[in-house]
C-alpha cells in the first residue's frame, strides 16, 4: 500500500528549466585546478588531465564558473596570460593539501576558456571588484571578446587566439559583503554601478557579442533588499544593466559525514539542504521589491555540502558519499520548482574540493555519487517544469523549525514525454510511492535508480566507483495508468514516460 503520493500536473507549467541550473564552479584552491583539471603548476607542464576532461565532457556541463570565489577578488587576469607569468600570493586560498598560498598562474584565461570549448560548456568569469578596478575589468572583457584592431585584441592574438572567445556571463565581484571587500549593500551597489558602467556597455561597441552581468547577493535577504534599492536609485533605475542576482548556500558545516552515526544528524543535514527553497523565494522577493524576476534572474552560484573534514589543512577536501548526493538531488528538485525565477546554479566544486563531482588521486580519476545525480537529472534540461504535488510522511527534526519530508519529486515535459525524478530522503526505511502522470503506457516507461545497494554513508574511491553507477529500476503501471514504485532508503530514481 503506497504511503506517498505524487501528482504531476502537466497543465500547471512553471517555466523552462534552463540547462544552466545544472552548472558548476571551479576555483583556484586546494587541488581543484592543479592536480584536478591541470597536471601541475609549471607553464610548460603536461597541461590538462585528459581523464578528468573526459569525465566532464561526458556529463555535458552547461556552464562553468571561474576563477572564484574569494580567489577572484585577489586575482589579476593579466598574470595568467602569455608566456612569462609571475608567481603571486593570494590572500584567500592556498593551492594543494600543503596549503601553499602562492598562485603559479600556469592555468589562466586561455586555459580555462579552452577547457570550456573542449567540454562544450558556457564560461562564466568572475571579475575582481575587491582589489581590482573598473579599468582592469573592462580590459579583461575586451581582451576576451573584442575582434577589432586594438592593443588588447592583438595581445590575445599574439597569445595564440585569433578569434574572440565567447563569454556570455560576467560576474561583478564575489561575496563583496565578505572576502570581496567587507562592503555594505549600499557600498557594493555603488561599486556595482561603477563597474557595470564600464563593462556593461561594452557589448554595444567593444564586444562582438552580448553578455549578461551578474551581481553578488547574500543569504541575509535584508542585505539584498537594500542592495536592490540602492542600485535602482541610478539614473537608469530598473533598466540598469543587471541581469542576475546571486547568493551562496552551503549546508552541513557542523557535521562529519563519515564519523556521524546519529541518524538525527543526517536528517538535520538534509533539512539544511532543503532550506534552499526559502532562500530562493526570499531573494526573488528582494528583486521584485525594486524590479522584477522577469528581468533579473536568481542564480545560486555556490552551493553544496561543506563538512567538518573540509578545512584548510585538507585543501577543503571531504569524502564523497551517498547522503551528499541525495542532498544534491533534493536541491535540483527545488531548482525545478523555481524554474520561473532561477536562471543558473553552480555546485561547489567541480574537482576534488567540497561536494565535487570528480575526484583524483595520482593517476586515477573517478566519478563521485553526486556526478551520477547530475547525470540522472540531465533529461530535465530545456524541458518545461510543471507543478508536482507530493503527499508524503515527514519526520520531526530536533533543533529545526521544519520537518523532513521523506519523499521528494519534480517533473518536466518535453516533446518526447514526461520526466520525473524521485528522492527517498529517508535514510532508515523504504517508501512505496504512487505517481499520477495521466494514463502511462507500460511499454513507454523506463526508470533508473541510484544507490539502491549502497549505505547512505558509503564513501566512493577509485576501486568502488563503478558500484555507484545507475541501474535499471522496475516501476509498476496500474490499469488506470498510475505508476507505483518501492523506493529503497536513500535513493534517487529517474522515470522517463514517453
Amino acid at each position: 500500500m503506497p504511503d506517498a503520493r505524487i501528482a504531476v500536473h502537466p497543465e500547471a507549467r512553471i517555466d523552462r528549466i534552463e540547462p544552466e541550473l545544472h552548472g558548476h564552479f571551479s576555483e583556484h584552491l586546494g587541488r581543484c585546478v592543479y592536480d584536478g583539471i591541470w597536471h601541475d603548476e609549471t607553464v610548460d607542464g603536461e597541461g590538462f588531465r585528459e581523464d578528468v576532461v573526459g569525465l566532464l565532457e561526458d556529463l555535458d556541463l552547461p556552464v562553468l564558473r571561474w576563477p572564484g570565489g574569494c580567489f577572484a577578488d585577489d586575482y589579476h587576469w593579466e598574470d595568467g596570460v602569455g608566456e612569462d607569468r609571475p608567481r603571486r600570493r593570494n590572500l584567500f586560498w592556498a593551492q594543494g593539501r600543503e596549503e601553499v598560498p602562492e598562485e603559479p598562474n600556469s592555468f589562466g584565461t586561455h586555459e580555462f576558456l579552452e577547457l570550456c570549448e573542449r567540454i562544450d560548456t558556457e564560461p562564466y568569469l568572475a571579475l575582481n571588484v575587491g582589489s581590482g578596478d573598473p579599468q582592469e575589468a573592462a580590459d579583461w572583457v575586451e581582451y576576451c571578446t573584442y575582434g577589432g584592431d586594438t592593443a588588447l585584441a592583438d595581445r590575445r592574438r599574439e597569445n595564440g587566439r585569433e578569434d574572440p572567445f565567447d563569454v556570455p556571463y560576467w560576474g561583478i565581484g564575489n561575496e563583496n559583503w565578505g572576502c570581496g571587500g567587507q562592503m555594505s549593500p549600499e557600498q557594493y551597489a555603488r561599486e556595482y554601478r561603477r563597474f557595470a558602467t564600464y563593462v556593461g556597455t561594452m557589448d554595444h561597441l567593444m564586444a562582438d557579442q552580448e553578455f549578461d552581468l551578474i551581481a553578488c547577493g547574500f543569504e541575509d535577504h535584508e542585505w539584498n533588499r537594500r542592495f536592490m534599492e540602492e542600485v535602482s536609485e541610478s539614473a537608469w533605475g530598473a533598466e540598469f544593466p543587471l541581469d542576475h542576482l546571486t547568493l551562496h548556500h552551503y549546508y552541513g558545516r557542523t557535521m562529519s559525514v563519515v564519523e556521524t552515526e546519529d541518524d538525527e544528524t543526517f536528517d538535520r543535514f538534509l533539512v539544511e539542504a532543503l532550506e534552499m527553497d526559502e532562500h530562493i523565494e526570499r531573494i526573488a522577493a528582494a528583486i521584485n521589491a525594486s524590479a522584477t524576476t522577469r528581468d533579473i534572474g536568481v542564480i545560486i552560484d555556490e552551493w553544496g555540502a561543506w563538512h567538518t573534514e573540509s578545512v584548510a589543512e585538507t585543501g577543503l577536501e571531504q569524502p564523497g558519499t551517498v547522503v551528499d548526493a541525495l542532498s544534491a538531488a533534493a536541491v535540483l528538485d527545488i531548482f525545478n520548482h523555481h524554474a520561473d525565477v532561477m536562471t543558473m546554479g553552480n555546485i561547489a566544486q567541480t574537482v576534488n574540493v567540497l561536494q565535487c563531482l570528480v575526484e583524483t588521486e595520482g593517476d586515477d580519476a573517478w566519478a563521485r555519487p553526486t556526478y551520477h545525480v547530475f547525470d540522472l537529472y540531465s533529461p530535465h534540461q530545456g524541458n518545461d517544469a510543471v507543478r508536482t504535488s507530493v503527499d508524503a510522511p515527514t519526520r520531526e527534526v530536533e533543533n529545526k523549525d521544519d520537518d523532513l519530508p521523506l519523499v521528494g519529486a519534480s517533473a518536466s515535459l518535453s516533446d518526447d514525454g514526461t520526466y520525473v525524478t524521485l528522492t527517498n530522503l529517508d535514510l532508515r526505511g523504504e517508501h512505496s510511492v504512487e505517481i499520477d502522470v495521466e494514463n502511462a503506457d507500460p511499454d513507454a516507461v523506463d526508470a533508473q535508480i541510484l544507490f539502491g545497494d549502497q549505505e547512505h554513508d558509503a564513501v566512493v574511491d577509485a576501486d568502488n566507483a563503478a558500484s555507484f553507477e545507475p541501474e535499471s529500476f522496475d516501476v509498476g503501471v496500474e490499469n488506470d495508468g498510475t505508476l507505483t514504485a518501492d523506493l529503497p532508503p536513500s535513493t534517487v530514481v529517474g522515470v522517463s514516460i514517453r
